[in-house]
């Protein structure tokens, strides 16, 4: 025979009873007969009582008078929560004035109900349950969406230090292996040219060691924006060669102000700082439409602070929430890990973009360094 859903029986509501009232309990007992159509109602009357019946657990709800010999009903909730017990708690005494009542519900206290009203005590008890198992869901939600976000962004860390790793393994494969290879090129067509009689073969040799030139100094960039060797010599010194890079690709003015000449940080944090200038200067030129570029790297009040503003058309706010922008997303993560954040802000008078990352102690530099101002024309310092 099969067996529908109607004709399985309703799991009985435990419910532990915390009275001294022999005839308030049996009061307790009929009313619940009355509305509950199947409960298992257990009486105990102290607080050891009590708190031994909840290390033994089995319980859906506590029911609790409020005034009690030596103790009150609150006393209870305190020890339940010591001992680590989450189950929903409804106060159910006689009169215990407005104040007591409100103080009640702002401990945690699920609901309150006067005696003289138990013919609501089911419903009570019911909704008291379907509060507290809906709230467990909520919380058990939001730990495994914790857990999820926890997971996540080690996955991106782990993302993050890959790409790293394979854009100095490819620098490197590219300094030796391609660069090499040019180089030793160039100096053959360069020993050719020496030798060539003929005035057009020396042309087409000139032509091919400019060609050879180009090809060079764009294998030598490629390598420098994979793994920049400059962050070697301090964060200040790459941004001035990464902006010093950008104008001359660009010809947009960068305007660079440091805090100091030099900022002894982590190579960690210096490449975190390093990778938010390339991608918002990759951001100015593919989609700013600017007229210059400024960028503030300071170090002031324990904090590092790279901030890069345009004066382009800035961007659509829907641009900067659409589910593809990995950019930006990618260094949120990056400042993140660092304990630092990201900040990008938009209007039709530009875009910025900040970076701030609290510095431990050991981490700053002399504070007592002038603020430097450096400018590039045509991609050399002045």
């Amino acid at each position: 025979m099969s067996v529908t859903p109607e004709s399985v029986p309703a799991a009985p509501v435990r419910i532990l009873h915390l009275e001294d009232s022999r005839v308030d309990h049996a009061l307790v007992k009929f009313s619940l007969q009355r509305c509950l159509p199947c409960f298992e109602l257990t009486l105990v009357d102290t607080l050891d009582g009590y708190c031994q019946a909840l290390r033994a657990g089995g319980f859906d709800i506590v029911l609790a008078d409020y005034h009690l010999p030596g103790f009150t009903g609150m006393d209870a909730w305190e020890a339940g929560r010591q001992l680590g017990v989450d189950l929903p708690f409804v106060v159910l005494s006689g009169a215990i004035g407005e104040a007591a009542a409100v103080d009640l519900m702002h401990r945690g206290v699920s609901d309150y109900l006067a005696k003289d009203d138990m013919s609501r005590l089911g419903h009570v008890i019911e909704r008291a349950i379907e509060v507290h198992q809906a709230r467990r869901a909520q919380a058990q939600a939001l730990a495994e969406l914790a857990h999820s976000r926890q997971r996540l962004a080690e996955l991106a860390e782990h993302l993050q230090t890959s790409i790293e790793q394979e854009r100095a393994d490819i620098a490197r494969e590219i300094h030796d292996d391609i660069g090499g290879a040019l180089a030793a090129v160039k100096f053959d067509l360069a020993w050719l040219g020496r030798r060539a009689p003929d005035p057009a073969m020396q042309q087409h040799i000139g032509s091919a060691l400019e060609m050879l030139q180009h090809a060079l100094g764009a294998s030598q960039r490629i390598m420098m924006n994979l793994r920049p060797p400059i962050l070697e010599q301090g964060l200040v010194a790459a941004l001035q060669w990464l902006a010093a890079s950008f104008e001359r690709r660009t010809g947009l003015p960068v305007r660079l102000i440091c805090s100091s000449e030099f900022i002894d940080l982590p190579r960690a944090l210096q490449l975190v700082a390093y990778r938010t200038a390339q991608e918002a200067l990759t951001n100015v030129s593919k989609h700013a439409q600017a007229r210059a570029v400024d960028m503030e790297l300071s170090d002031r009040e324990g904090v590092l602070t790279l901030e890069i503003n345009d004066n382009g058309r800035g961007l659509d706010a829907a641009a900067l929430r659409k589910a593809k922008s990995f950019g930006l997303l990618g260094l949120k993560e990056r400042a993140a890990k660092v304990g630092g954040w990201l900040d990008v802000s938009t209007s039709a008078r530009g875009c910025s973009v900040i970076l701030s990352v609290p510095l431990a102690p050991t981490d700053r530099d002399s504070p007592d360094c002038n603020t430097q101002e450096i400018k590039f024309d045509q991609g050399h310092f002045v």
